[in-house]
C-alpha cells in the first residue's frame, strides 16, 4: 500500500486549506483516505485558532467515490468502514462526510472535474460547495444497487426537495453543477473555485470566530425546526455569546471610526 498521504492540511493564517491528495485515483476513497480525513477534521475541531475551511482535492476531480479496487483488495474495509460501534452515533463512511458539518467553523467545499457517489456526499455535508459549471456531479451509488449512507440523507433533505433527491438517487445520473446549482445542492457557479472559496473564506475569518461558531450551530439546531424550538435555541444561544471577549471586540470595533483600525479578534471560544 502507499504511504502517501492521503490528505494535506496547510493552515494559512486564519484558513485551513484541506486538501483530497490522491490524484492519480481521482481522489477515489480507500481505508487511508477514510481514516485521515476523519483524523484531519478532529485535529482541526481542536485548533481554536482556525475560523474557515476550505476543502479541495489535487489533479483532475474532486472526488471519484469510493474506491472499488481498494475494497476489492481488503476485503475487511467494507466491515470497518460500515459497522457502527454501540458507543458511536455515527459509523467510518457517515463520519467522513458529516465530521464537516460537525466542525465549529464553516467548511467551504471547492468542486472540479467529476464529484461521484461518496465524494458528493462528502461535497453535501460542507457549509458551501462553489463548482466550476462543468463539473461533474452524480449521487451515484444506484450504479452498484446501494443508497447514499454517508450521512446523505441527513444533508439532502436539507438542501433541495424531495422528488429532486428521489429522481437523483434512484436514477444516479450524472449532471453538470449548472443543473446542481438550479436544485440547491451547489451554493455558487464559478470559473475558479478556489478563488472564491479563499474570497469568502477570508471574509468570515475577518469577523467574531464566536459569532461564526454560534451561528452555525444554531442554524445546525434550528434550520426546519418548529418556530418555538428555534427561538428557545436564539435566546441560548445569544445569551453565551453576549459579553464574552471577542463580542466585545465586534462592538468596539462597529463603534469605532472607519478610519481607526479595528483590534484583532482573540481565538474561538469553547462555550458550545
Amino acid at each position: 500500500m502507499s504511504t502517501e498521504q492521503r490528505v494535506v492540511c496547510e493552515i494559512r493564517g486564519h484558513i485551513a486549506w484541506v486538501w483530497l491528495n490522491r490524484p492519480e485515483k481521482l481522489n477515489g476513497l480507500d481505508m487511508a483516505m477514510f481514516k485521515e480525513m476523519v483524523a484531519t477534521a478532529k485535529a482541526l475541531r481542536k485548533n481554536r485558532s482556525v475560523r474557515a475551511v476550505i476543502l479541495a482535492a489535487r489533479g483532475e476531480s474532486f472526488c471519484a467515490g469510493l474506491d472499488f479496487k481498494a475494497v476489492a483488495k481488503d476485503p475487511m474495509m467494507i466491515p470497518k468502514v460500515f459497522l457502527k460501534w454501540p458507543w458511536t452515533k455515527q459509523n467510518l463512511a457517515q463520519e467522513i462526510a458529516h465530521c464537516w458539518r460537525d466542525l465549529p467553523v464553516p467548511v467551504i467545499c471547492a468542486i472540479h472535474g467529476n464529484c461521484f457517489g461518496g465524494g458528493m456526499q462528502i461535497a453535501l455535508a460542507c457549509d458551501y460547495r462553489i463548482a466550476t459549471p462543468d463539473a461533474n456531479l452524480s449521487i451515484m451509488e444506484m450504479k452498484w444497487g446501494l443508497i447514499p449512507d454517508m450521512s446523505g440523507m441527513a444533508t439532502l433533505s436539507r438542501l433541495t426537495r424531495v422528488d429532486i433527491a428521489q429522481e437523483l438517487t434512484m436514477t444516479g445520473r450524472q449532471f453538470p453543477a449548472t443543473e446542481g446549482y438550479e436544485y440547491g445542492l451547489i451554493s455558487k457557479l464559478a470559473a475558479d473555485p478556489l478563488a472564491e472559496a479563499e474570497k469568502l473564506a477570508e471574509m468570515i475569518a475577518g469577523k467574531s470566530p464566536d459569532a461564526i461558531a454560534a451561528t452555525k450551530y444554531l442554524f445546525k439546531k434550528t434550520w426546519k425546526a418548529d418556530t418555538w424550538k428555534a427561538l428557545r435555541w436564539e435566546r441560548w444561544v445569544q445569551a453565551r455569546l453576549l459579553g464574552r471577549k471577542n463580542q466585545k471586540i465586534a462592538m468596539a470595533n462597529g463603534l469605532a471610526g472607519k478610519d481607526k483600525e479595528p483590534k484583532p479578534f482573540r481565538d474561538r471560544s469553547s462555550f458550545l
